[in-house]
Parts: structure tokens; C-alpha cells; sequence
């Protein structure tokens, strides 16, 4: 097992320069397996520009890529693995936290697994999630997870295409009754999407922000 104090130094992406980004809200992208930081930093150009947006690489190489935890040929993972990979990603918030009103993290696929994990460790810390083409993890009583004391009040958006070839039922099925249950959910299907973000989804994403975020 690879701890959160053995992997590298955080390589982020940000959407403003150091000088433009105090006082404003903060927008984490958390890129799916295989890919980086790069991935979903274009998303910064059409979302809400009251945010300043960080794009953060996963710590692990896989192929040309990378990823949060390993996976297995199933889609698999181990529960620890996806605890370092929270670690780590809390370590690097709690350095810039300070510097911002408020914290949102936008996952994908994997990225949403992440994203829902981090909110679940630490329910007060954030503002809103946002998981993409994802699924939240399966913490099996994990002490470390939260989850009753998260009571319905965190905004969650959940957009997903019914025929989604990756993300398998068991975890769909699995994310369905924990969203019901722990967030305040807004869930979008979309057809023809696949595996992917299509415009339309990052209109409905850009409207949750606004109003899940931004105006409160």
C-alpha cells in the first residue's frame, strides 16, 4: 500500500494567477483514471466565474496517465488506497483553504468516487460536490466516513447517461442509496453521453453552482 506521505509533491492547475485568487470561492476538479490535470481545466472557461477554479493531478502514474488509487481488471479498488488518495488531497486543501470563502469539489468518474469520499471525512468543509459519470465509495462501516453526519444539507449534482459503459450497476446502485440518504441531491440522466460531459450537463453544473453556491 502506497501512503498519502510517500507520493509526490501536488502538481495543480490553476484558472487565475496567484494575485487574482483570495477572497473567491474554490472550484477542485478531480480528473477520472488514466488521465491529469489538464483534463477538466477547460471546464474553468464555462463554469461560474465567481470561482477560482485548481485542477489537481492524481498521485499515482497509470499508463500515461494517472489515477487517484490503483484499479483492478473489474473496476475494483482497496478502501485504503482511496483513503491516501483522500489524504493526500486533504493535506494539499488544508495549505489553501484559508484563503478562500468557501470549498467545492467537481469530480469525474473516478474523480466523483474522490470527491464524495473527501466530503464524507469531513462533512463541515465543504460547499457543494459535484460527481460526474461516478459512483461514491462502498466504506463499509469505515469509521473514518462520516456519513450520519451528513443530514441532507450539502448540495450534490449527479449526472450520469443511463448506458454508461464503465461505471457497473452494483455501484450505481450502491451511489443511488447513499445520495438519497446522506446530500441534498439534484440528479440529471442524459442519453448519447456515454462516459463523458456533454454542454448541456455543464449548463445544469454551471446552474447548481450559481445557485447552490454562489448565492448563498
Amino acid at each position: 500500500m502506497t501512503h498519502a506521505a510517500a507520493f509526490p509533491a501536488p502538481v495543480v492547475l490553476w484558472s487565475k494567477p496567484e494575485e487574482e485568487r483570495a477572497g473567491k470561492a474554490l472550484l477542485v476538479l478531480l480528473h477520472g483514471y488514466g488521465a491529469n490535470e489538464q483534463d477538466l481545466l477547460s471546464l474553468a472557461d464555462v463554469l461560474p466565474q465567481d470561482f477560482v477554479v485548481a485542477s489537481l493531478r492524481a498521485p499515482l502514474v497509470s499508463g500515461p496517465g494517472f489515477t487517484w488509487f490503483p484499479l483492478t481488471a473489474s473496476i475494483d479498488y482497496s478502501l485504503d488506497a482511496v483513503k491516501d488518495a483522500a489524504t493526500y488531497v486533504e493535506d494539499w486543501l488544508d495549505a489553501v483553504r484559508q484563503n478562500h470563502p468557501s470549498v467545492t469539489l467537481l469530480g469525474f468518474s473516478m474523480g466523483m468516487a474522490l470527491a464524495t469520499t473527501l466530503l464524507r471525512r469531513r462533512p463541515a468543509d465543504y460547499a457543494a460536490v459535484v460527481g460526474l459519470s461516478g459512483f461514491a465509495v462502498d466504506a463499509a462501516g469505515d469509521p473514518s466516513f462520516r456519513d450520519s453526519e451528513l443530514d441532507g444539507t450539502v448540495p450534490l449534482f449527479w449526472g450520469r447517461d443511463q448506458q454508461d459503459p464503465v461505471i457497473s450497476p452494483d455501484k450505481v446502485e450502491f451511489t443511488m442509496g447513499w445520495v438519497r440518504k446522506h446530500v441534498k441531491l439534484t440528479k440529471v440522466l442524459y442519453t448519447g453521453m456515454w462516459h463523458g460531459i456533454n454542454q448541456q450537463e455543464i449548463g445544469h453544473v454551471s446552474e447548481f453552482l450559481t445557485h447552490g453556491v454562489l448565492s448563498k
